[in-house]
This record gives C-alpha cells, structure tokens and sequence, in this order.
C-alpha cells in the first residue's frame, strides 16, 4: 500500500504544469511569428532580385534590337517592347513582373530622340539601395534603367 501511493507521487511530480506548457507555446508562437516576418521580407526581396535582372535582360535585349537596325534606334513607344518578342528574336516570351495582380507592371518609355529610353519597374522593398527613392503607387519605390 505505502508502494502504490509513492508511485502515484512520482507520476504527478514527473508532469508539467499548465503554466510550464503555457510557457512553451507561447515561446514557440513568437518564434514562428518572427519566421513567418523574415520569410515574407525575404521573398520580396528575391522578386526584386527577379526585377532587376530582367530589366536588364530586356536593356540587353533592347541593345541589340538598336544595333540590328539600318539606322540605328530603339523601338518607338507605339511598337513598344512588342518588338522583341517571336520566333527568332530576342525573346520568346517577354518577362513580366513576378506579381501578375495588383502590381505595376515593366514600364518603357521612348526619350525625346530615338536614342533614349527608360525602362522601370516598382521595387517592394522600400529599403532597397538601388531604388529611386519616388513611391510607386503600390507602395513600393521604382527602379529605373535607361540606354547604357
């Protein structure tokens, strides 16, 4: 008799309280709440990373677009980047940004003479050192490439 009651002591001082357990997970909410944070600035981050290389894929491409020309310009604003996309061209499928709803799309605006351009694009992370510094009007900042 004496032996069974040791053991029930001993199983109920093996267990955690409520506030131990309480503890627990509310110490692995605030991490899993911080995880989800840095995953969601990381991911926005790798779709500027996205932007800016095809930017640059597309001034690339705008490049050799000029230096195939008789007289050497850049594509008007009315042909646009349409130019450089079919069989046999720069592009089979010209690149869009990573975000299809409710973001500002690649921009392309001819300067005053057929040898200047503007390429853009909206950037999420405001923070990023190789934007514009002028907001979007999704809220980010734009990052802008123009002729070489």
């Amino acid at each position: 008799m004496n032996l069974r009651i040791k053991s029930q002591q001993l199983r109920v001082e093996k267990a955690f309280t409520l506030i131990e357990l309480l503890v627990v997970i509310s110490i692995i909410g605030i991490l899993v709440a911080l995880t989800m944070f840095n995953f969601q600035q990381a991911r926005e981050r790798a779709r500027d990373v996205q932007r800016k290389s095809e930017l640059k894929q597309i001034q690339n491409a705008l490049e050799m677009y000029k230096n195939d020309q008789t007289v050497q310009q850049y594509p008007t604003t009315a042909a646009g980047l349409g130019v450089l996309v079919g069989p046999g061209l720069y592009f089979s499928v010209l690149p869009s940004d990573p975000l299809t709803t409710g973001w500002v799309a690649y921009s392309y605006v001819l300067g005053a003479t057929n040898l200047q351009y503007t390429l853009s694009a909206c950037l999420e992370n405001e923070a990023d050192n190789d934007s514009t510094g002028t907001t979007c009007g999704t809220g980010g900042e734009y990052y802008i490439v123009t002729q070489p």
